[in-house]
Formats: C-alpha cells, structure tokens, sequence
C-alpha cells in the first residue's frame, strides 16, 4: 500500500467548546472562575494539545502532505486507499474514526499522556517520525479490531468500535420485541447493550460490576467470563438493562453471545424517540421507532490500529 497524505482527524479541546458555549474565552474564564472552577486547567490542557499537533504537523510535512480535519467531519469525509490516517486526541475519537475509513490503518497519538490513558493510541509525537517512516517501507504490523454493525429493514446501517445502544433515547421504558437462538419474546427495558472485544472493558463491564455490587463480589458466573473478549475475537456480547416483568413482557432473553452465524434481532414498538446510537456518541445513531427491524451481527469491516 502506497500513501500519498495523511489525514489527521482531531477534535476541538475543551477550551474550545467553552469558548464556543461563551462566545469569548473571557466569558468563558469569567463562568468557570465564577463557579470556582480551574480555567487554568482548560488552558494547560489545550496548550498541551496545540503543542503535539505542530510536532505532528512539522513531522510529518517532512515525508508527505497532510490534511487536518474535525471529527464532525468524519461521516461525509471520503477517505481512498492512498491516505494515511492520524488521530490525535483522546481514546474515543479512534474508536469514532475506525467507522469511517473503510478499514485503512490508523496511527493513534496520544497528545498528552498525563491526561490520557490511551489505550488505542499507542505513539506519542516524539515517536511519530520512526513510525511514520516504518509505515513509508512497508514496515509496521496493525492489531485488527472487531466491529460491531447494525443492519434496518430499511437498509439504512451503523458500525460499531466499542458498542451499541438499542432502545429509548431518554430515561424512559424501552420497548422492542427482542429474537434469538430461535426464541422471541416481548420486552421492557432499560435498553441493550451489544459489545465489541474492545469495549468489554468499557460499557459492559459496569453492568457486571453493578451485578456484582449486588450479589456480592466473590461470585463470578460463567457469563462473566464469556464477556471477557480480545479485540480480535469473532463474536459480541449483548445485555438487556434492567429487564421488566409484567404481564405483557418477559425477561428470559438477557444475554447472549453473538457471532458469525447467530445474529440477534429487535423489533422496535416504541412509536417515537428510538434509537442506536454508537460508541457513545449520541449524535451518530439510526431512528428506531415502531415499525423498524434491526439485525445486529459481526461487520465485515475490521478496524486496523497500526502498533
């Protein structure tokens, strides 16, 4: 594979969504100041940032040419096979950026690792120079990461890094008649849960912590250890949330492992406010109200994290 670019796919640092919110940094220093808050924090941190991202600027001007984009970006972005792809940011941000390049690899920076864990992002700045030199050669090694993706009836379809959400965008009752393994049954909920390898440390863990918090931490079941997943590994793991019972709807279908050849399906009977949303992120999600089928399985499309 040949690259001619990179893309660098950032996010605006938090200074900058406070000066967006406040119309002026002044303003913005003015409210956090006022509700004793650290704005000097804001203003370090986005520091640090802008500190790393001319490091990688200056970098990587020395072997090709770059482009920087926001993440807001990233749905209508056209990616093709002769660009490179660099996020610098947090660790959701590769998660989010994974759906969207078709499975290009991707190098993940991490600009501040006092701040950050970064768990997907595996160079720093100073490094970037030998890796991207590395990756120019031919001479780098990727970690395929397992993708989750949801299919409507509709053909409209979502990808997934970490997880999906399945059910009522608000704290009310989710409602969906939920199918698998050749049994289907009416539900009320709290929504699903369906996790990738790489988000069962994420989002599904909490749900076997709060289950343990309640049964007491020296039981761990059979099912706990299923949902324990390596990246690469070919199935999911769905839980329903807190599962209603009433005379309408039943709790039998609660958790599941999916995989290549055992989807799981969902009929929605909420008639407004349904949805899937990915990875957290609200703002990328499908419609799924009454009348919508979905069919959750294993995507075609891996993730590639150059390591």
């Amino acid at each position: 594979m040949s690259f001619e670019q990179v893309i660098i796919i950032r996010d605006k640092t938090r200074l900058e969504q406070l000066i967006e919110r406040f119309n002026s940094k002044a303003q913005a220093k003015f409210y956090i100041e006022r509700s004793e808050g650290d704005f000097e924090y804001y203003e370090i941190e986005n520091d640090t940032f802008y500190q790393s991202l001319n490091k990688i600027q200056k970098t990587i001007s020395k072997r090709l040419k770059y482009k920087v984009i926001d993440r807001s970006f990233l749905p209508t972005y056209i990616f093709t096979e002769q660009d490179l792809v660099l996020v610098i940011g947090q660790d959701g941000l590769v998660a989010n950026t994974a759906k969207y390049v078709n499975g290009l690899p991707i190098i993940g920076v991490n600009p501040d690792s006092e701040r950050y864990d970064g768990v997907l992002l595996k160079h720093t700045p100073d490094d970037l120079g030998a890796v991207i030199k590395n990756v120019l050669k031919g001479e780098y090694s990727t970690k395929q990461v397992t993708m989750a993706k949801a299919v409507l009836n509709d053909g409209q379809t979502l990808l997934a890094f970490n997880d999906f959400y399945i059910g009522a965008d608000s704290h009310v009752s989710s409602r969906y008649d939920i199918e698998f393994k050749g049994k289907k049954e009416r539900q009320s909920s709290s929504g699903i849960i369906v996790s990738t390898g790489a988000g069962s440390t994420g989002w599904l863990s909490s749900i076997f912590n709060m289950k343990n918090n309640i049964i007491g931490h020296s039981i761990v079941s059979e099912r706990e250890n299923q949902a324990q997943m390596d990246w690469g590994d070919n199935k999911l793991v769905f839980v329903v949330r807190e599962p209603f019972l009433s005379k309408v709807t039943q709790t039998n279908i609660g958790f599941g492992i999916i995989t290549k050849k055992q989807t799981l399906k969902i009929e929605s009977n909420m008639p407004t406010k349904g949805v899937i949303f990915s990875d957290g992120i609200e703002s990328d999600f499908l419609n799924f109200n009454s009348g919508s089928h979905v069919e959750i399985g294993i995507a075609d499309e891996k993730a590639n994290l150059i390591i």
